[in-house]
């Protein structure tokens, strides 16, 4: 299992004015063991569906016919559309497990021409999938890509392009829905109660899995330990009722409203981007008080925020996301004196001494910072990891009193868009 550890936000390791002083954190054990028996009881009453998607046999059994099929068809590169939780998810997964005996797996969560213009050019869309990922089929960004991509199979495999294509969208209605039933596209449902960013164990996450040859049924397995111990009452025993009364201790009582996530592996850099949607779109609707999300990556971002992060306003707390067992790639160990401390030294050694010595400069100006450990980055430990954040964001509603779910905002902004459009502006 993954290891949560907050003594580095606690008094006793920063001082009770920078840190959480064990008598908040007791005060807190209260509430939120109501929180966590209201969000079980609302799950027995059918609400927060994303969390019964893990125990969904026939849409594993169904995400796995589709791979078979692919690999059938000697399929080499996978074009993937999303945006949000569609675009973000399914990076994660392409980052973590493409490697050079996988298929290609492509990304496409932009409108920007020039980089459309660059996939156009050097996509091979014979040996193509397809896979088109929006639940409502009314999003601009993926739909538009959609139609180009599209095109450009049809130019290649004429009338047969359509048997290239999945789409994954509302299983009973929908623009994308009926656009698939008139071309024959075959359909993976994303069900209708489970939104975008909490859609990672529907096929917007086991289909990327899947076609990368991972395997879901262990992506699952991982996400149900998580979600029995997600189901103490207990806060020491239920990791992400204690991130969540971390988050909202430190935010409303210390005054650390940013969050920053901030993984030290490259292969998890796209999480924080995913968590930090998460976070921005399910809890960003109160002026008064809410987390404010911050994506970062180590060791990158030692060079370019850990000054603002050492001396600046303590206004951010840090979580960080480490990978205990890593490939063995060694430094040269015939170095300049000069670089003695790292010669015939692993990567992985150089990565680690990166993370502890941020962690523990941190500690040393009283910044807080939480760690959360992974034994290795595979399928069991990453359903683990989404799982705990998923249901961190639902209790974090209930402790800041905020409705996890819809995001009104971006439907303004979506709703502009279309009326610019619609009125043929151009300049």
């Amino acid at each position: 299992m993954l290891h949560l550890d907050i003594q580095s936000t606690l008094a006793k390791a920063i001082t009770p004015s920078m840190g959480i002083p064990d008598q908040e954190l007791t005060a807190l054990r209260t509430s939120m063991k109501r929180h966590i028996d209201d969000y079980l009881r609302e799950r027995t009453q059918g609400e927060h569906a994303w969390s019964m998607d893990p125990y969904d046999k026939q849409m594993l059994d169904r995400v796995k016919e589709v791979a078979m099929h692919a690999k059938a068809e000697r399929i080499k590169t996978v074009v993937w559309i999303g945006i949000g939780g569609s675009g973000l998810g399914p990076k994660v997964i392409q980052e973590a497990f493409e490697g050079p005996d996988t298929v290609e797996f492509v990304v496409i969560d932009t409108i920007d021409p020039a980089m459309l213009q660059t996939y156009l050019d050097v996509i091979e869309w014979k040996s193509t999938l397809l896979v088109i990922a929006s639940k409502s089929g009314d999003t601009l960004e993926p739909m538009s890509v959609f139609f180009l991509c599209y095109e450009e199979l049809k130019k290649a495999r004429k009338e047969r392009a359509a048997e290239r294509v999945v789409a994954l969208t509302d299983p009973t209605s929908g623009y994308l829905h009926n656009f698939c039933l008139n071309e024959n596209i075959q359909m993976l449902p994303i069900p209708t109660a489970v939104g975008g960013r909490y859609s990672i164990f529907t096929p917007v996450g086991l289909l990327p899995l899947a076609l990368l040859g991972g395997d879901i049924g262990q992506f699952v397995r991982g996400a149900k330990e998580m979600d029995t111990q997600c189901q103490s009452n207990i806060l020491n025993e239920n990791p992400a009722a204690l991130l969540a009364a971390v988050q909202y201790l430190l935010d409303t009582k210390k005054g650390y409203p940013v969050r920053v996530i901030m993984p030290y592996s490259q292969r998890l850099q796209s999480i924080a981007r995913w968590n930090q949607q998460l976070i921005a779109e399910s809890l960003g609707k109160k002026e008064t008080a809410n987390p404010i999300p911050l994506a970062a990556i180590g060791t990158q971002d030692q060079h370019s925020l850990l000054q603002q992060w050492m001396a600046g306003p303590r206004k951010t707390w840090h979580i960080f996301i480490t990978e205990l067992e890593k490939p063995r790639v060694i430094v040269p160990e015939n170095l300049d004196r000069h670089w003695a401390e790292i010669a015939g030294k692993t990567f992985g050694q150089l990565v680690d001494a990166c993370y502890e010595g941020t962690s523990r400069a941190l500690t040393s100006a009283k910044r807080p910072h939480v760690t959360i450990s992974l034994a290795r980055l595979d399928e069991a430990h990453l359903g683990q990891l989404f799982f705990l954040f998923l249901v961190e964001v639902v209790l974090l509603g209930k402790v800041y009193r905020i409705d996890p779910y819809g995001q009104p905002a971006v439907e303004t902004g979506k709703k502009i868009t279309k009326d610019i459009l619609s009125r043929g502006r151009t300049e």
